[in-house]
């Protein structure tokens, strides 16, 4: 076995725990790590989010039981101007952010590579469910994990391509009830300890607690405006467009002849376009913000895309790309293409790279199945 110094990022979670332990029972040398990415101090979730005290201090007692080193790095500064900062301007904008994308491309693997190097370190682990190898020309290539239910492929996306050599992950083969036996068997602390699920910078619940602290006063995407159908009429009142996302039902009042969702928001006039839920599919996105592991896929490819977490991934054929932008055909319409979203671009299991989706291209085609002659922007 080729033995490595390997740095393991060690959130307090089961799924990083498990990580740091396979590692060391195949004979690795391990250094654990804990990422201070936010401060709660005085907060009422802050003890027991994922980035809080009780993580730092799981994540310690697993590396004390394992007999590996364990630090703690703050890296608030850059987390705050790289995720935090655009999860803010990404819904004053009237988007749709995925901080977990943002954390992973621009926070976390950067930071890791970084202290690995500083701690001569050949290698970086994470408890992701994705597995690392190579593809068919031998190239390093990240693939879908084993378990569908957990793959974690969709939030690796932007990742820089010469990072790929040096990551392990050990959990890419398992299932999550392979991983919790595994604790078990191994006695570690964090077990049975649930998943967090909430955003971890948000320790309320509700994203719009954070917009409000940190907007300035009277900030557009928090003041009223007008609800209109696909028509341009008036139906009612919002009182923040930032409250609302494309596919969204809840919060829209009633009145309709059938349900209606969040169609587009429109930022330059504090507009929140509804409409029934036809008018949510798109047969098409334009995609920006790119970044390809190994490189873009060619104009007339098809490809797999996953354009939501926990989303089935659906086929789409590459129309036109550059290097800042592409726009994918949809081989069959997909419901609520998000603007700010991220889309994970595959071939089979290999994730190519990915984008933010700049926005849908929209059939709108009515109850009648008469259909626009060119696609529509609502």
């Amino acid at each position: 076995m080729d033995r490595k110094k390997i740095l393991v990022a060690m959130s307090g979670g089961v799924d990083s725990s498990v990580t740091a332990a396979l590692l060391v029972e195949a004979g690795h040398e391990v250094i654990g790590v804990t990422m201070k990415t936010f401060c709660y101090e005085g907060t009422p979730a802050h003890a027991r989010s994922c980035c809080g005290l009780e993580g730092i201090t799981d994540a310690r007692k697993v590396a004390d039981r394992l007999g590996i080193p364990h630090y703690v790095f703050d890296v608030e500064e850059d987390f705050t101007r790289d995720v935090i900062d655009d999860f803010v301007s990404e819904y004053a904008q009237g988007r749709t952010p995925n901080p977990c994308v943002r954390c992973n491309s621009n926070t976390k693997f950067g930071d890791l590579l970084k202290r690995g190097k500083a701690l001569g370190c050949q290698g970086i682990a994470t408890g992701h469910y994705v597995r690392s190898g190579v593809d068919d020309q031998g190239n390093p290539a990240l693939f879908r994990g084993l378990d569908r239910k957990k793959d974690q492929a969709y939030f690796l996306w932007g990742l820089p391509s010469e990072i790929l050599p040096l990551l392990h992950f050990p959990l890419g083969g398992l299932t999550k009830a392979q991983v919790r036996d595994r604790a078990r068997e191994m006695d570690l602390v964090t077990a049975d300890k649930p998943e967090s699920q909430e955003i971890c910078f948000v320790p309320t619940g509700d994203y719009r607690d954070l917009l409000r602290t940190r907007l300035q006063n009277r900030h557009p995407a928090l003041e009223p405006g007008p609800i209109v159908d696909l028509s341009g009429q008036v139906v009612g009142e919002h009182q923040g467009y930032a409250g609302f996302t494309v596919g969204q039902r809840k919060g829209l009042g009633g009145g309709f002849d059938e349900p209606h969702y969040v169609i587009r928001v429109k930022p330059e006039t504090r507009t929140v376009v509804v409409g029934p839920r036809w008018a949510l599919e798109a047969r098409g996105l334009e995609v920006d913000d790119l970044n390809w592991l190994l490189g873009p896929p060619a104009p007339g490819e098809e490809v797999s895309i996953q354009i939501r977490h926990g989303a089935t991934a659906t086929p789409a054929r590459v129309d036109e790309s550059s290097p800042s932008e592409m726009t994918l055909e949809l081989v069959e319409p997909q419901s609520a293409v998000t603007p700010g979203q991220s889309c994970a671009v595959f071939r089979g299991e290999q994730l190519l790279g990915g984008g933010r989706i700049r926005q849908p291209l929209q059939n709108l085609t009515g109850r009648t199945g008469v259909q626009a002659q060119t696609p529509v922007k609502v």
